[in-house]
């Protein structure tokens, strides 16, 4: 029987995802799961899908299931060219590494960069998946300060005055978990701040096509483009289980990355890779996006207006443009795994919101829900059960403050 002695000394950083296991709980049937960051399976292009599959078939032959280059397939490399320019991103193909999921990158980036006791600036709450990949590799998180708007640029110059740091991690597009965005004049700070401190931006925008409101804002890459690595999906507006994922980087982080990536998995799914080629190449993402856009939107709607009609008055949310989530906080002293647990036990479940912080315990009192896996007259009963709930346990806490 192997003992733990074989296993290296990161593993004690590695954690099965809170997430995940969450999801695990509330599969059972009958359950209402507000907890994933999934995209509705009403959202992939099916149709488009077989019709994808023969013309790569036809184009590329055996050459599809073939091994191919660690940078990506050229075709997808080429397509994506258009994709980003559209974006403001000005890109040649040779430029564009291909990966499975942006988490791929965000694992090459973390080993290719963080050594024990590196500084790692990233929001408070950020994205669970940024915490799971860079943890193991040992950095110092150091948090800074957001509001209703996201990252607080003076907090971002003040932490980077104080101590240098390896590189800032942020999603300014609908964030996971908050879905704020980034204001325009906040960027454009970012920018100035990064390029003065001669700092390493890792932009990840996985939910920036998902707009239902309002008008795009450019990718801070386009502000200062050799301080950035921007890096982003197909996940959200094609079918996640084809794993495809992109980054854009100054070319010393490229070489790197190349070079992790041989020692992973030597390249990404050529087949998919082709689908994905097809799939922008053909304009299909263009014709499609809208559909993707007109099934979320309303679901949106609804769980924002139930949430106005159940929710107690103490509790306040974010009211996204776009994306996959919304952001809850409530009074302080509220303890949300607690209330996750009450609602479970009605069927209903969220994602508490202290996962999503670096700094253990914070964010106790906050919760992540999402809209994309529900039609709207179940996200309008879930919301009223957890407007039940969260009522319990606001009177719970004042009967508890009277005793003592």
């Amino acid at each position: 029987m192997p003992d733990k002695k074989l296993l290296a000394r990161r593993t004690h950083n590695m954690g099965a995802s809170a997430i995940r296991e969450i999801l695990k709980v509330v599969s059972k049937p009958g359950m209402i799961s507000l907890a994933g960051g999934i995209p509705a399976p009403e959202s992939f292009p099916m149709t488009i899908i077989r019709q994808l599959t023969e013309t790569v078939l036809e184009k590329y032959g055996p050459s599809a299931f073939q091994y191919d280059l660690t940078e990506g397939f050229l075709p997808l490399r080429e397509a994506l060219m258009d994709y980003l320019l559209g974006k403001g991103i000005a890109a040649a193909a040779e430029q564009i590494l291909i990966s499975s999921g942006s988490q791929g990158v965000l694992d090459s980036l973390g080993k290719i960069l963080i050594d024990p006791g590196d500084r790692v600036a990233l929001e408070a709450p950020t994205y669970l998946g940024a915490l799971q990949a860079f943890t193991p590799y040992e950095p110092a998180y150091v948090q800074i300060d957001t509001d209703d708007q996201g990252m607080l640029p003076d907090a971002l110059a003040t932490a980077l005055s104080q101590h240098p740091v390896k590189f800032i991690y942020l999603v300014p597009n609908f964030q996971n978990p908050t879905g704020r965005t980034l204001p325009m004049n906040r960027r454009r700070a970012i920018a100035d701040i990064i390029r003065q401190f001669d700092t390493l931006l890792v932009e990840d925008d996985p939910y920036g096509d998902l707009r239902y409101r309002g008008t795009p804002l450019p990718p801070i890459k386009t502000l200062a483009p050799d301080h950035v690595v921007y890096i982003s999906t197909l996940s959200k507006v094609f079918a996640p289980g084809l794993r495809m994922g992109f980054c854009l980087a100054p070319d010393l982080i490229s070489r790197w990355l190349v070079l992790a990536k041989q020692g992973v998995d030597l390249h990404t799914s050529t087949f998919n890779q082709a689908l994905a080629a097809e799939y922008l190449a053909g304009g299909h993402l263009k014709r499609h996006l809208p559909r993707i856009v007109a099934l979320y939107r309303p679901r949106q709607e609804a769980m924002l207006d139930a949430m106005a009609r159940f929710f107690p008055e103490s509790f306040t949310w974010s009211a996204p443009d776009g994306g996959m989530f919304v952001w809850v906080k409530g009074p302080e002293g509220i303890d949300m795994e607690t209330v996750n647990q009450k609602a479970v036990a009605r069927m209903t479940a969220f994602v508490p919101g202290t996962y999503f912080f670096a700094r253990p315990g914070d964010g106790r009192e906050t919760m992540r829900l999402n809209y994309t896996m529900a039609d709207e007259e179940t996200l309008t009963r879930a919301i009223k059960i957890l407007g039940d709930v969260l009522g319990d346990a606001l009177m719970q806490q004042h009967v508890q403050h009277r005793v003592a």
